[in-house]
């Protein structure tokens, strides 16, 4: 599909995906196999065309606001588990408003409010209701909430005070390996929970883990899971070994994988949002995903932020350099822009993506 192709018939590839050619699992096979450089370059040439073809120079910007590092849960990856012996904060709602107050300055379409499954708010699903309302009133941007498993009913009601977004990510659709993953908690209401959200309203997220013993059968396997579920945004992140976890003494691969996976999820969802964390690389590495197709920045958080994040690369120094003010000065070096915010609420209320144009004074 890729290799022995010169760059002409690279953009008949692009133009056969963007009108509606779906990849069979020999192609995902082939394109997941790609080891030589030139041809790793072919794929992200591929994804780029596609992402460019709907949406141009145009990229999305979210905030992070991880205001719970509690968690019932025991997964194996996860350096919030609940067995890990760290410190741990619950921000306080005059916090959670202050910082929201802070976000809306921060050039960003949407605000990420993440937590591990807290007992604080998972027992008592109202103090998240109002958490989101409080941010809601603050920011008055779509809301994104990442909260792990909640039931029909606050989804409802989370939905009902301001929440547009889920993220909920299953992490790997190999049953096997979400056992080991995921440890004590069940696949299917995982599932469900994305479900149900879509089917009320929410644009949903999902997404996989690359890097924890995942060979490309599995992978094809959480692809075609992510396929069926039609998620409005599609996530891969590398694996990164958390102290004081079951795997922390996992050897961590190199992003290579993360990137092809990354123009992989381009050519099989064209017109969906795909994620280049700040949480892994930062802002260099942000580049590379952009490169290999995404179109999404997450993780921003304000320069002088002590909030945690998933992985935190960058937990150790001194200046974080997350800001969307530095984010957006460097995508303007690739000729890239930020997208209004017009475009990004078109995406939340579910118009369909059209391409866009590119006037000629632009090119």
């Amino acid at each position: 599909m890729i290799k022995n192709t010169d760059r002409w018939d690279l953009d008949t590839v692009a133009q056969d995906i963007i009108r509606g050619h779906k990849l069979t699992d020999d192609d995902l096979r082939e394109l997941l196999s790609l080891t030589e450089e030139e041809d790793i370059e072919k794929l992200h040439y591929v994804a780029r065309k596609v992402r460019d073809h709907f949406f141009s120079n145009r990229v999305f910007l979210y905030s992070f606001v991880y205001f719970s590092t509690h968690c019932r849960n025991n997964c194996a990856f996860c350096y919030y588990n609940r067995c890990n012996d760290i410190e741990r904060y619950r921000l306080d709602m005059d916090e959670i408003r202050s910082i929201a107050r802070a976000v809306k300055n921060e050039n960003i379409h949407m605000v990420d409010l993440t937590m591990g499954e807290d007992p604080y708010f998972h027992n008592d699903p109202e103090r998240f209701v109002d958490v989101v309302r409080a941010v809601k009133e603050e920011t008055g941007l779509p809301i994104m909430i990442s909260p792990g498993v909640m039931d029909d009913e606050t989804l409802t009601r989370l939905h009902e005070n301001g929440a547009n977004f889920l993220a909920l990510y299953q992490e790997t659709h190999d049953k096997d390996l979400y056992q080991k993953l995921r440890v004590g908690q069940s696949f299917n209401e995982r599932n469900h929970a994305r479900e149900f959200a879509k089917n009320i309203g929410y644009c949903v997220e999902d997404g996989i883990l690359t890097g924890v013993g995942n060979d490309i059968a599995s992978t094809i396997k959480s692809l075609r899971g992510m396929e069926k579920g039609q998620p409005d945004m599609v996530r891969v992140m590398t694996f990164v070994p958390q102290e004081g976890t079951p795997l922390e003494k996992v050897d961590q691969e190199s992003s290579l994988s993360e990137l092809k996976i990354i123009s992989v999820l381009r050519l099989m969802f064209p017109d969906r949002l795909i994620p280049a964390s700040l949480d892994l690389e930062g802002i260099d590495g942000m580049v590379h995903r952009l490169n290999a197709g995404a179109n999404v920045v997450t993780s921003i958080i304000s320069s002088d932020s002590s909030l945690e994040g998933v992985v935190n690369y960058d937990r150790e120094l001194e200046e974080r350099d997350r800001d969307s003010r530095s984010v957006i000065k460097r995508l303007r070096t690739m000729g890239m822009e930020p997208a209004s915010q017009a475009e990004f609420n078109r995406i939340i209320e579910k118009q369909p993506v059209k391409p866009v144009r590119i006037p000629v004074a632009a090119l």
